[in-house]
Formats: structure tokens, C-alpha cells, sequence
């Protein structure tokens, strides 16, 4: 039956719709084929690319526009703009991408593409491309198929990574270099040999220049320490960055010439303080621009010129054989707790003492009453002829002071109450710019016996609520490079003060000449001896602590009621003249306290009242 009536058909054959994109479909089968012979896995890769590419109906004009398309990354769309430059280059720029000039045919059932067979035997890689670039192609591309082959990593010329690895080598060779470079400063002197920005990505893509620097670190060529960030070479990057030094010397000679230009820039640019030996050196200007060096408000960031007022003048009293000191006539000197140097850890102290010595800070030791360093300006004093000993010099005390808390004795002193406590002094030393070193030691609050987040928002508090500015550092390398940058700034700061000595009682600050600056100052001895802990207390200050015992009563909240009631008894004369126990418990709530002027509350207030007021044991 079926002989006699033919063939049968079962209907007519749509013929499948020509891709407009011919030339790219056939480089993507060519890398197709040839992974596919050395058994590579990426051959699947370039198959999703090529069955995307056959359903996308416009014609493409470059690799970069292919990008929309699924299954098409950075990798497949580098490899099509490589190979479509050499197509221009070896026919005309003009030559036309979306036909193709040999029998390759396009409509061939899926997975059975592949160019004809003359062709394919007559190479065993694909057209156009060489055995080296396809290597190049497959790592790009082999990132899902697993498979590594070792192979030296060498960046492109004018990337990202390679202006990074030029730039930090260039920078080592400068005399004076620190060995390493901040980000800013690495992005800036790298922008100009890099044709990619470092700060704003491509249209279409989220990747910039900058975005290469994970691939240096990982690949062991780049090293990323501290914070704010340094970044440095590492032996194998230095290597590699003096190779592509000198082959860029080799392409143009004019290398010398711009290095030169790069070291008078650096010898212009901010200036640069030696920290350390090795790497722990810091530039004046960056620290100050990561607000390393306190400010008029705790959370401004100011630059080092910027950064503080000369000090406010108060009344005037000389004392010694000139009554004041003029510029010149002394030294600013940091004085630090022996506490610090002695007792404890005593490898981890005596680090400090090194870091400063090494930085060539002129420091003494010595008991601090409060805090754990401070600043003093001393008299240059000389030797009188015919006296066994020189005269006594003059020490006047810096209005700034800094309390050093690692993040265990942070802990431990919010546990026992001297968090408060040491806080409460600092604010009643007399010195006006109470700073909090807060040293990080990684991740060892997580075996605190208090959470984290307890211990971060007490820092926060000491600086929005006390006031305090508040440095954060990882590690006593990084305390004694801030404690030699404050004390240079403080030298440069004070060199043109005239300083008066005043006493630590008086009050009314009268603004300074900023041309003519006259600081008014307390002397070390009457400063050291104020502070003394254990001194014999005034009913006022024996009140205050009390107060500040009661949960929720800061320093500030404690100074306020000391304002309308300075005893004890006064408060309580005050309570008794209330008529009922309601009046007595409401009598302390609209005290204003610290600088927003807040009341001090109905709940404080009820609190304070039954702690004085109720006969017998509390609730």
C-alpha cells in the first residue's frame, strides 16, 4: 500500500532563520571544537554561548555588546574583541562581520556545528587564532570547567593591575619612600598609565581598575595591611613589577624622565614623617585625613593644619623667673605613665618604648596621676657656672591627654566601675582635649566576658555622650606611631606660642591671637598633684561619687544636680520642704544637664529620691 502511493510527507519543513551574527558564531565553534579535542570542559561553556548567541535575532557590532546575552561573560566577550581586531587587521577595517566569505553554514542542527571539513582538517586550531592565545582564551574561560594549567600571570599593559604594580614599584624607588602607599594616593598615581578608571566603572559593567587588586593579593604579588589600608609588593610582586619596569623602559625611553618628574612631586607633595624602620611609617597628611588627630567636635574629621585652635588663653598669673615662656624657649615632650612601661605584659610595654624610640620621640617617664600620656612644654634650661646642678625647669602641661585602653581592659574596667570613674577624673584634670586610645587586638572581644556589641557602643558613647575623641588602633605598633604624629603636630602647633602659667582654679577663657597666640597652661605640679586618687575629698566630690554609683548617672547628670544641690544635706533639706512624697519624687526632673541641655527625667528623679529618702532596706 504505501509503495504505491509514494513517499509519504508529513508536512513542510520550516527552514531554520539565518544567524546575523555568522563570524562570531563561527570563532565560538572554532574554540568549541578545539577544547572539545583536548577534552577540556570549558567546551560546554562555549556551547551555552553559542546557543545563545543563535537565538538572539539582532547583529552584533563588537564582543562588548554581546554581553546582554546569557551565558556570555568578560572572558567569552574579550576573546570575540581579540579576534574581531585581527579580523580587521588582516582584511579591512571595513570589512563586513555579519556574512561569511567560505562554505561555513550556520542552520546546522544543534550541537553538530562546525566548519567545513577541509578546514577543519587542515588545522587542528581554530582560524585566526594561535595556540598561545587559545591558552590565554581557555584560562580566561575555564573558571566552570575546573581545570588549571600552570602558567606565569603576567597583567595586560596599561591595566589595572599592571599600573598598581608600576606604581608601587616606582613609588619603592623614590628616595624617602615609605614601602607602601595609601589607596588614595596609589589610585591618583596610577590613573595615568592606566586606560581604565580606578573609581568609575564602564557603562554596562561594575568593575573598575581597581577591581584587579584582589586578583594581585591572591596571586601573592600584592599585600594589604593595617587600617586605613596599605598596600605594598610583596617579594614576587616586586619582582614582577621591576620586569615590567624594565620592559617598559624598553618600549620608551622617556621613563627616566617621568620618574624624575614623580620623585620632585613627592618632594613637593605632604610631608613625610618616619615612623618606623619597615613598614610602619605614616605621612602626616594621611593621618590626619583619617582622623587620626582630634578635633573641635569628636566627629569631624580635620587635616593637621586644620585640626585644632591654639589653645584658649585663661586669666593670666606668672610664676618663676620670667613668668611665661617664650617661643623657642622650650620643648614639647610626651610624657608617659611608667605604668605603662613596667608591670603586666612587660615584653608588650617595652614594644611601645621601642616604637618610640625608633621614631625618635622625646619622651620621659614618669607617674601620671590620670590618664596614661600627656604633653608637656619644658623649659630649655643651663647650667649656671659655680652650681652643682642646672635650674629646675619649668614644666607646663598641654591641653591634651590620652587614656590607652586595650579592648580586654576595656571589659574589665566597664565590669568593676573604673570605666566611669577614670572618664569622670579626665574630665575634672583640667585639661580641655581628653582623648581615648582604643587599641582593637583583632578579634579578642569575642572572648570577652561581655558582648561586642556592648564594648563598641561604650566607645560610641565616650565619644558622642562624654565628649571624648576616640582613636581606634590595632596594635602597639600603631598607638606609638599616633603618639608620634600628635607629638609632632603639637610641636608644630605650639612653636609660636607664647605660654603662660596659670593657676588650674581659674576661670574665663579669653580667646587667643592666632598671630600672636598666648596659651595660658597648668604646671605639671599643681596638674600631677590635683589628680591624686586617693587625695582627701571634699563633701561635694564624696557626693558626686555617690551619685554617679546610681545606674543611668553619668559624670554630666552628677555635675547638673552639684549645680542646685552641692551636699548631701542640701538635698535633703530640699526633699524635706516638699509637701507631699510625689513633689519630693519630681524634684530633680527638670534639671538641665550636658550641652543639649536635657531634663535629667522623672525616672532618675524617683530613683535619687528613694535612694535618700526611704527608711530602711531598698526594695
Amino acid at each position: 500500500m504505501p509503495s504505491e502511493q509514494g513517499p509519504v510527507r508529513l508536512g513542510r519543513k520550516r527552514p531554520l532563520t539565518p544567524c546575523p551574527n555568522p563570524l562570531f558564531l563561527q570563532w565560538l565553534t572554532e574554540m568549541r571544537d578545539h577544547a572539545k579535542e583536548k577534552g577540556l570542559k570549558t567546551q560546554y561553556v562555549y556551547q551555552k554561548a553559542i546557543n545563545s548567541l543563535k537565538k538572539y535575532p539582532l547583529p552584533l557590532k563588537n564582543g562588548k555588546e554581546a554581553k546582554i546575552l546569557q551565558n556570555f561573560g568578560d572572558g567569552i566577550c574579550k576573546i570575540l574583541d581579540e579576534r574581531l581586531q585581527n579580523h580587521y587587521r588582516e582584511n579591512d577595517v571595513h570589512a563586513d562581520v555579519h556574512s561569511l566569505s567560505s562554505g561555513f553554514t550556520t542552520n546546522q542542527p544543534h550541537g553538530n556545528l562546525h566548519p567545513d571539513k577541509s578546514a577543519s582538517h587542515s588545522s587542528k586550531e581554530p582560524l585566526g587564532i594561535s595556540e598561545g592565545s587559545m591558552r590565554k582564551a581557555e584560562g580566561i574561560i575555564r573558571k566552570e570547567g575546573g581545570v588549571k594549567k600552570k602558567r606565569e600571570y603576567v597583567p595586560q599593559k596599561r591595566s589595572g593591575a599592571y599600573a598598581v604594580l608600576l606604581t608601587l614599584y616606582r613609588n619603592s624607588q623614590l628616595p624617602g619612600s615609605k614601602g607602601f602607599m595609601f589607596k588614595n594616593e596609589l589610585q591618583n598615581e596610577a590613573q595615568s598609565i592606566c586606560d581604565k578608571s580606578f573609581t568609575v566603572p564602564d557603562l554596562g559593567s561594575k568593575y573598575t581598575a581597581w577591581s584587579s587588586v584582589s586578583t594581585l593579593i591572591q596571586k601573592n604579588l600584592l599585600l594589604k595591611t593595617h587600617s586605613p589600608a596599605r598596600y605594598s609588593l610583596t617579594e614576587l610582586g616586586l619582582a614582577l613589577a621591576e620586569r615590567l619596569e624594565f620592559e617598559e623602559r624598553g618600549d620608551d625611553c622617556g621613563r627616566d624622565k617621568e620618574k624624575a618628574t614623580l620623585a620632585e612631586e613627592s618632594g613637593d607633595g605632604p610631608v613625610t614623617i618616619n615612623l618606623t624602620v619597615n613598614e610602619g611609617e605614616w605621612e602626616e597628611e594621611d593621618i590626619a585625613e583619617n582622623n587620626c588627630i582630634p578635633s573641635e567636635e569628636p566627629t569631624a574629621a580635620t587635616t593637621v593644619n586644620q585640626a585644632e585652635n591654639v589653645p584658649t588663653c585663661s586669666g593670666l598669673s606668672g610664676t618663676g623667673r620670667d613668668g611665661h615662656l617664650l617661643p623657642g624657649s622650650y620643648d614639647i615632650v610626651l610624657c608617659v605613665d611608667f605604668i605603662e612601661t613596667t608591670g603586666g605584659n612587660t615584653a608588650r610595654k617595652q614594644e611601645l618604648v621601642k616604637e618610640l624610640q625608633k621614631n625618635g620621640v622625646i619622651f620621659d617617664i614618669r607617674k601620671l596621676n590620670v590618664g596614661d600620656f600627656l604633653w608637656i612644654a619644658r623649659e630649655k634650661v643651663e647650667p649656671v657656672p659655680g652650681q652643682l646642678r642646672p635650674p629646675v625647669a619649668k614644666e607646663l602641661v598641654l591641653d591634651y591627654i590620652i587614656e590607652r585602653k586595650r579592648i580586654d581592659d576595656l571589659c574589665g574596667s566597664i565590669m568593676d566601675g573604673r570605666f566611669r570613674e577614670q572618664k569622670f577624673r579626665l574630665k575634672r584634670c583640667g585639661l580641655r582635649k581628653p582623648i581615648y586610645l582604643v587599641e582593637e587586638c583583632g578579634s579578642a572581644a569575642a572572648h570577652m566576658s561581655l558582648p561586642e556589641s556592648t564594648l563598641q557602643q561604650a566607645i560610641v558613647n565616650t565619644q558622642v555622650v562624654d565628649g571624648f575623641f576616640v582613636k581606634r588602633v590595632q596594635d602597639v605598633r600603631e598607638s606609638a606611631a599616633y603618639l608620634t604624629v600628635m607629638t609632632r603636630h603639637l610641636q608644630k602647633l605650639y612653636q609660636n606660642c607664647t605660654l603662660f602659667c596659670r593657676s588650674r582654679e581659674l576661670e574665663g577663657d579669653i580667646e587667643c591671637d592666632m598671630e600672636s597666640p598666648q596659651c595660658s597652661l597648668i604646671s605639671f605640679t599643681e596638674f600631677n598633684h590635683g589628680a591624686v586618687k586617693n587625695k582627701c575629698q571634699t563633701v561635694r566630690e564624696v557626693f558626686a561619687r555617690q551619685l554617679m554609683q546610681i545606674s543611668g548617672i553619668s559624670g554630666d547628670k552628677a555635675a547638673a544636680i552639684l549645680e542646685h544641690y552641692s551636699t548631701v544635706s542640701s538635698l535633703l533639706d530640699a526633699y524635706a520642704q516638699c509637701v507631699t512624697e510625689a513633689e519630693g519624687e519630681k524634684l530633680l526632673s527638670s534639671i538641665k544637664y550636658g550641652k543639649l541641655k536635657r531634663n535629667l527625667g522623672p525616672v532618675l528623679s524617683r530613683t535619687v529620691y528613694q535612694l535618700y529618702c526611704t527608711r530602711g532596706p531598698l526594695s
